[in-house]
């Protein structure tokens, strides 16, 4: 059986003057107890203890209960309260101490301090209510927040430490100072909320956090829309982040299950992986971002499967000893590079489109930056659909290259390795090796070129065979300056050019072509050298300085002039 208490200022039958004394009778009695109470506002501090209700008599809003730096609500027991606006100062306006806490339509209002405190071992639920200014913090114990809404904390809306476990449930979240939600060394389940406008990451794990995120959506955010760090794990679904510096970001170790997420408009970067961090990424959208799609960095190694990259600057990069797997992803209308590997990074990339970027992939470092890209097509780049440089190594398998100024190419001492490979209708070459580059190519096609099937200049050396060269402008291969190599079992068709220019240091076995072959380049005639003996000249017989002699001419002149000072002649 409950007992009801009435509280009203104004008094009345049973009615008692305030909130304090009625909490003191039902202690007294030691039963269940619902206290009702009256319109007003209560300048007390309550401590609840039991099996009690505190109910806004007439609705939320019309009961507001505070005093200025000290708790407004310690509660132990089973506690719950509907309707009060609840208003601290520098303290915990709230805290529940042991048992089990409750608040609905509820408002909590903290200047300063923290709104809600929920202590080890309690369970705390935050259902249609609003915070403001404060920060909910859940240190040790278990809460559910529903509907909720959460504004102008002055660090982080919500944490959730020391081994708790929260869920928060469709609630709005905004103008956090720091963060949304901060999830450290504990579990927290964000599902189905808004958040916006917070200083940095929205939603960040740290200390081996568990975070678990789906169908939020994270807008006007100045750090990153989700964030994971030191170690924490967790999953994102169906989450969309539009306006943050980076997506979502993974470090410090950190491994991240991301899946059909799209991430739009981010002012960095979309996904971003970086010191030692790994993390699965599967059929998200990264669009329009104002760097790099996919970054992975400083040892991070994601791995990325499905989805698209349209629009903004540079698509997938790797970077600084990183390393990433990339599969079936569609990558579109960037301004600058679709893929990028450099300074010593390793990237796998498998059964990618890639179309009408600036540029297909982009290899430069030392020897241990490689790449290894099988079954892509690259389409309309406008310049080179693989172009390697410095010390790199890449593996090209199944890849075909369409329009744009050159299909794969080799520079300085990089080495390139192409096996089944098509290059069609570009306006240079379809593959070439500059600097000391090293181009190896086995079943190569390439047809339709505007100079070249394959050229080699400087001191590169290509290993070309089985392959095909068809309707190349100037010649299916050609080789310059000191440039070297084989050409083995290939062949030369269609009616353009020559099927062959030779510097006098490349070989040619079993070469089938109806096209000229000119192995040795032709030397332009150098005109003799042009002797000329002038007879009839000046004899001298000892040192001479200071004259000028003329032969040849019809007139000569000669002048002298005096000087006033030695009376000398010059």
């Amino acid at each position: 059986m409950v007992a009801r208490y009435v509280v009203s200022p104004r008094g009345g039958r049973r009615a008692h003057p305030d909130i304090t004394s009625a909490l003191r009778a039902a202690a007294a009695r030691g039963r269940a107890a619902l206290i009702e109470i009256a319109p007003g506002r209560y300048e007390e501090a309550l401590t609840v203890r039991g099996d009690v209700q505190l109910v806004a008599a007439e609705g939320p809003g019309s009961v507001v209960v505070g005093r200025p730096r000290s708790p407004v609500l310690d509660a132990a027991g089973s506690v719950r309260v509907h309707g009060l606006t609840l208003v601290g100062r520098e303290t915990d306006v709230v805290a529940c101490h042991a048992g089990a806490l409750t608040l609905d339509h509820t408002e909590i209002r903290a200047h300063g301090g923290v709104a809600l405190h929920a202590r080890p071992h309690t369970t705390v639920t935050l259902r249609d209510s609003v915070v403001a200014h404060g920060r909910t913090l859940f240190t040790g114990g278990a809460g559910l927040v529903e509907r909720c809404r959460f504004t102008d904390a002055a660090d982080n809306a919500i944490a959730v430490i020391e081994g708790a476990h929260v869920s928060v449930l469709g609630s709005l979240i905004e103008g956090s100072r720091i963060h949304g939600l901060r999830v450290s060394d504990a579990h927290a389940e964000v599902v189905g909320c808004e958040l916006t406008g917070t200083g940095q990451a929205a939603l960040t794990a740290d200390a081996r956090a568990r975070l678990v995120v789906a169908d939020c959506v994270i807008t006007a955010v100045h750090g990153e829309g989700i964030m994971f760090t030191e170690q924490s794990r967790g999953s994102v679904d169906r989450t969309r982040v539009a306006g943050a510096r980076h997506g979502i970001g993974a470090a410090s170790g950190a491994d991240p299950l991301v899946r059909g997420c799209v991430l739009a408009d981010c002012h960095d970067t979309g996904i971003n992986v970086q010191t030692d961090a790994r993390g699965r990424f599967e059929d998200c959208q990264v669009l329009g971002s104002g760097n790099i799609a996919v970054f992975a960095t400083k040892g991070g190694a994601p791995e990325v499967h499905g989805g698209r990259i349209s629009g903004g600057n540079v698509g997938i990069a790797v970077t600084e000893s990183a390393r990433g797997r990339f599969t079936g992803i569609a990558v579109e209308d960037l301004t600058n590079t679709a893929l990028r590997v450099f300074d010593d990074s390793g990237a796998t990339f498998e059964h990618l489109r890639v179309d009408r970027c600036q540029s297909g992939l982009e290899a430069r470092g030392n020897g241990g930056t490689t790449a290894e890209v099988t079954d892509t097509a690259f389409r309309d780049c406008e310049m080179a659909a693989v172009a390697i440089g410095g010390q790199s190594r890449v593996t090209l398998r199944n890849v075909t290259a369409e329009h744009g100024i050159l299909g794969f190419g080799v520079s300085d001492e990089a080495q390139l390795r192409v096996t089944d490979s098509v290059v069609t209708a570009v306006s240079g070459a379809g593959a070439g090796a500059l600097g000391s580059g090293r181009l190896l190519a086995r079943n190569l096609t390439v047809n339709g070129s505007g100079t070249h099937g394959v050229y080699g200049t400087g001191s590169a050396y290509l290993d070309i065979a089985r392959s095909e060269f068809t309707d190349c402008a100037t010649a299916g291969a050609s080789f310059d300056a000191e440039a070297g190599g084989q050409l083995v079992d290939c062949a030369v068709n269609g009616t353009r050019g020559a099927a062959v220019i030779g510097n006098g240091r490349i070989q040619t076995v079993r070469l089938r072509t109806s096209l000229k072959v000119s192995l040795h380049a032709e030397k332009p005639a150098v005109p003799p050298q042009q002797i000329i003996n002038i007879f009839n000249g000046p004899v001298f017989n000892g040192p001479v300085r200071d004259i000028q002699v003329a032969w040849g001419n019809e007139n000569v002149s000669q002048h002298q002039q005096r000087t006033e000072e030695d009376g000398s002649r010059s």
